[in-house]
């Protein structure tokens, strides 16, 4: 009895004190003008515990009405969706099932051994409600598998010559031996390390991504490191062919991202490297190499490299440096670079250069604050902090024309000192004439950018059946979740744009868009707008912390602009799209998409008082608080996520969609991958983070990799039914490519998996092949 006693107090004196934790917080809510259930549950909670522990089964019949209430509220806020009713249901659910058992109810009443049937059928009814939810929602396929879309297998050799395959980026493979129907037989083919791994540079303070694309050239792979070490491997055997290292200063780097490599073939005769691979490097160069035994290319620059650095300007290490491979155009590679963001509005320039391929001769330079394209006068500079071009171009040979997605002007948070031409071409996409670098056209996302919306994704080039015909059309991926689709020779949208109203902010000077566009002709990708009941968390505690924080900040939609007062952005600067870009089944004309929802909060923080706070490193622009020097402000932003670190907006978090590029309708969309490799015990909830690209093969299968689980996945590209995901040794925030051997006749499937600091997802440096079991 003294034991079934201790158990009284034990759960008594528990529910008590979730009673005043829920009332306290509740009260909170309120005053916010939240919902009423959170203090009338800590009341509820509160009396029931202090009757229970007095050990009198008024206080289980009390418990068992709340929970009743609860369980009816729940649906009300979240339908039967699963994941949202978990954290409303499965805590008070446990103290229930626990007021059920027969000891309990036997310390709470010496007669009876069995909880009344009403309390019974109400815990009962939690059960089944829950139990219900998981299996409709546990399903991650939406349809039947579709019919291969050919009959014989093409095992001819073929290339994936370019990031995005060519320069068109559809990531469109004509491979097609791997199937629907054969696709869960793919097996490792082989698995390549290449040695850039943190523990292998130990004073190295940034953050590793291993983002790279191989590209396949005959019947070799290059692809790079965070360290720039280019790589050359055999196609079917992974073996090494030749490595160079050009032994890159770290110093002051933030992210150790290379996401790919240049291959370059010279039209006259040179005295070397006819075949070369070009690549940037994260300390301001860029340097040659020949394909075939990895060796600097004399021809090219100085040693086979030339200094990016040059023309900048003075800056520190870190502070400006090439993530993306160059463009091919002719016979020039185009080059942009990542800024550092948040640091200062004195941050070295987003100047776009062309270089001859074959000697690293500067051809043009587009500097928005210059007009004049042409080379640098003697004691000149380009223009300092100019919107940056960070992520991989894309080309159209036969226009001349290179697409070059933009950034905004640093910092990202405030505008007030930006000029006309910076807020003209930021956040766009800029078409420059690839033999003189003059601007052809420019089309805008973002107006006047306060939010970091940089345009973070490859343009994809198609043709587009219109009613005037068939256009050379351009798609063109947001952080917003917006999707353009625009006549590539002109910039003309090929589907509705529409000019709707945008908040204004109560920042003094500040310039704010009194509208923003939106893609109104194209499916939308970007998540609804938040409310209170769209908050989560793992158990009602913090999901009531959540939503205090959510009540507690401003949220005026998707263009709520930054203030000395808590703001909440959604989408945050993660964005939706990013620069895994989209992939395109030309055959199908299918547009395959990968989404994720990441709000962020955001401050501004007047100078003066900046200047008392702590200040994080300010090589380090994404965590802490970032400076934002030479501004009124510095700004204080991160995650929108609950005191045990984990999102406050309900699942899924992350999606794969189809398209149909005819009617231009989303036609399947299934949550990707789970959080078996982050949620404690394995637990899968499904829809997750990611970043990387997917890859379409003509044979109707999507791969993907991207997400924070540890998975690369096949999906039917008709469909959306996932059909097979093979486990990674890391995590593959990185473009998935596939090629087909001509010495082997085989369809190969490669991803670079070696995680993603930022996304926290599981280290490495392997490069993984996949090819179906014999």
């Amino acid at each position: 009895m003294k034991l079934n006693r201790l158990g009284l107090w034990l759960l008594g004196g528990f529910l008590a004190l979730v009673g005043v934790v829920l009332g306290y917080g509740g009260v909170q809510l309120l005053m916010l003008g939240g919902s009423f259930y959170y203090a009338l549950a800590g009341i509820a909670c509160l009396i029931a515990g202090v009757l229970i522990l007095q050990g009198r089964k008024l206080g289980a019949a009390i418990y068992i009405l709340f929970f009743l209430a609860t369980l009816l509220w729940s649906v009300w806020e979240a339908g039967l969706d699963f994941w949202r009713l978990l954290p409303r249901l499965g805590g008070p659910l446990v103290i229930a099932l626990l007021l059920m058992i027969p000891w309990v109810q036997r310390a709470l009443s010496a007669e009876r051994r069995f909880a009344p049937m009403w309390q019974s059928a109400v815990a009962a009814a939690g059960v089944f409600l829950l139990s219900g939810a998981f299996l409709a929602n546990g399903g991650m396929g939406n349809a039947a598998i579709s019919d291969a879309a050919n009959a014989t297998v093409d095992k001819t050799g073929n290339d994936w010559r370019e990031f995005g395959r060519t320069a068109a980026g559809d990531r469109f493979s004509p491979s097609n031996e791997i199937t629907p129907h054969n696709v869960s037989k793919l097996r490792v083919a082989w698995t390549y390390r290449t040695g850039d791994i943190k523990e292998n540079y130990p004073n190295t303070k940034a953050a590793f991504m291993f983002e790279a694309t191989p590209i396949k050239i005959g019947e070799t792979l290059f692809l790079c490191t965070p360290h720039n070490i280019v790589i050359a491997l055999d196609a079917a055997t992974g073996k090494e062919k030749w490595r160079h290292d050009p032994k890159v200063n770290d110093t002051g780097v933030a992210m150790m991202v290379c996401r790919g490599v240049t291959y370059y073939e010279t039209a006259a005769k040179v005295a070397d490297c006819p075949k070369r691979i070009l690549a940037g490097t994260i300390d301001g160069r860029m340097f040659a190499l020949d394909s075939e035994t990895g060796q600097r290319c004399q021809s090219f620059g100085k040693n086979g490299e030339i200094d990016l650095r040059e023309g900048v300007g003075q800056f520190e290490p870190g502070f400006q440096y090439s993530t993306s491979p160059p463009q091919i155009v002719g016979d020039v590679a185009v080059i942009g670079g990542f800024v550092l963001d948040g640091v200062s509005t004195q941050m070295p320039s987003g100047v776009v250069r062309a270089f001859n391929a074959q000697s690293g001769k500067l051809e043009w330079a587009w500097d928005m604050g210059r007009a004049d394209p042409g080379p640098l006068k003697p004691g000149e500079t380009y223009t300092q902090g100019t919107p940056n071009a960070w992520t991989p171009f894309s080309a159209d040979p036969a226009l001349g024309l290179v697409y070059v997605p933009t950034g905004n002007r640093s910092p990202d948070y405030y505008g007030a000192h930006r000029t006309v031409a910076e807020n003209k071409y930021s956040t766009s996409v800029v078409a420059l004439d690839a033999k003189t670098g003059t601007v052809r056209w420019s089309f805008q996302t973002v107006h006047n950018d306060l939010w970091d919306y940089d345009n973070p994704a490859q343009p994809v080039l198609i043709d587009s059946l219109t009613k005037d015909g068939v256009v050379p059309a351009l798609i063109l991926p947001t952080k917003m979740g917006e999707v353009y689709l625009l006549d590539r020779r002109d910039g003309t949208p090929l589907t509705a744009v529409t000019e709707r109203p945008a908040p204004a902010g109560d920042i003094p000077g500040e310039r704010y868009s009194p509208t923003q566009p939106w893609s109104t002709g194209m499916p939308q990708f970007a998540p609804e707008p938040l409310f209170e009941k769209d908050m989560w968390g793992a158990t009602p505690l913090d999901q009531l912390w959540c939503r205090i924080d959510f009540k507690s900040m401003r949220y005026q939609g998707r263009y709520t602009p930054p203030s000395t007062v808590r703001t909440l952005q959604f989408p945050g600067n993660f964005g939706v799209l990013n620069w895994g870009s989209v992939a395109v089944d030309i055959d199908r004309n299918i547009m395959i998409v990968n989404s994720s929802a990441m709000p962020q909060r955001a401050l501004l923080v007047p100078r003066a008082e900046a200047e008392k706070l702590p200040q994080s490193d300010i090589k380090n622009g994404h965590l802490g608080l970032s400076p934002q020097s030479g501004t009124p402000y510095a700004v204080d932003f991160g995650p929108f996520f609950s005191k045990l670190g984990l999102p406050c907006t309900s699942p899924p978090w992350g999606q794969i969609h189809g398209v149909n590029l005819d009617t231009k309708k989303i036609i399947w969309s299934t949550k990707l991958g789970t959080t078996q490799d982050h949620a404690p015990l394995g637990i899968a909830v499904p829809g997750v983070f990611n970043i990387g690209g997917a890859a379409v093969s003509k044979g109707g299968v999507t791969f993907i990799g991207a997400t924070i689980d540890n998975y690369l996945r096949a999906f039917d590209t008709q469909t959306g039914k996932e059909l097979w995901k093979g486990r990674l040794p890391a995590g593959p925030q990185a473009g998935v490519m596939t090629y087909t051997s001509g010495a082997t006749g085989k369809q190969y499937v490669v991803i670079a998996t070696g995680g993603h600091a930022f996304m926290r997802s599981t280290p490495g440096d392997y490069v993984v092949a996949y090819a179906l079991g014999d």
